[in-house]
């Protein structure tokens, strides 16, 4: 793997070892062709989007490791029972990248807002939030590869903020209740929750820039995920919350004001299109 000379090929690797891993040990009901529906809606719908948008002075190769990541995070955790739903699940998610942008930078996560968008226009979508269960070895899986590669792109406040705040405040509602602390470590070694926090709250491309503004967005996508969770019951509570309060992206931007992260160069300098972080 140290050749891999894109960051993003080891999140590629990681992502498909996860969707293999799930069929095997998780007794899923994902078929194949659901997944071959997502690859293919996904990478058409960038091919189609790049060749409108894209500026007819230059020539820049178009982005496929990008749309492959969103497939296979949309593969990961949506579960449809036609294949239309999750050809639309995979457009809306692409496509959502060249219409919701702001200076350049899309502000949502491309796969969230693809599981949204079919979670609320068709009655056949679903997501499944305790799919991994909670056993032990599968949170130190996703904690081992999902940090190589934030270690790589610097990302590890995010993903501290949200598992800090959120674990403190079911601490204090696992002490208001009463309860034991197995229930609360139980609570806690979810593996979507950890898929979540390790490979889609910390996606630069739409995330805020700056390490402050990180921060406060993580604390409150944690928050807004915890009410949700536990005094409105949502199951999805973590993809509504991160969906709800992705144009906050913009807000932070403006009052910490630092330059987008380009993955070739590893480092913080004015981007280029194309060129950013992954999406999950």
């Amino acid at each position: 793997m140290t050749s891999f000379k894109d960051s993003r090929d080891y999140q590629i690797l990681f992502l498909s070892l996860f969707l293999i891993l799930g069929i095997l040990t998780r007794d899923w009901t994902l078929h194949p062709e659901m997944i071959c529906v997502a690859i293919a809606s996904c990478i058409i719908t960038q091919i189609i989007c790049s060749l409108l948008t894209k500026s007819p002075d230059t020539i820049q190769p178009i982005n496929i490791r990008s749309p492959l990541i969103t497939s296979l995070g949309l593969s990961l955790l949506l579960r449809a029972d036609h294949w239309p739903t999750m050809a639309l699940a995979g457009f809306a998610a692409i496509a959502s990248k060249f219409v919701f942008q702001f200076g350049e930078k899309h502000f949502f996560n491309p796969a969230n807002f693809g599981i949204i968008a079919v979670l609320t226009l068709t009655n056949d979508a679903w997501v499944s939030p305790g799919q991994w269960g909670e056993e032990w070895w599968y949170g130190l899986l996703f904690a081992g590869t999902g940090g190589m590669i934030l270690q790589r792109v610097g990302r590890w406040d995010t993903t501290a903020a949200f598992l800090g705040a959120y674990s403190l405040l079911a601490a204090i509602r696992n002490m208001w209740l009463g309860w034991t602390w197995d229930v609360y470590f139980h609570h806690l070694m979810n593996g979507s929750l950890l898929l979540f926090a390790l490979f889609m709250v910390t996606d630069p491309r739409s995330i805020p820039n700056a390490s402050m503004s990180r921060i406060i967005w993580a604390i409150s996508i944690a928050l807004l995920t915890f009410i949700l969770r536990n005094y409105f019951f949502i199951s999805t509570a973590v993809f509504w919350a991160l969906f709800t309060l992705a144009p906050l992206t913009i807000l932070l931007d403006k009052f910490w004001v630092t330059p987008q992260f380009i993955w070739e160069n590893k480092t913080e300098i004015p981007a280029c299109k194309d060129t950013l972080y992954t999406e999950v």
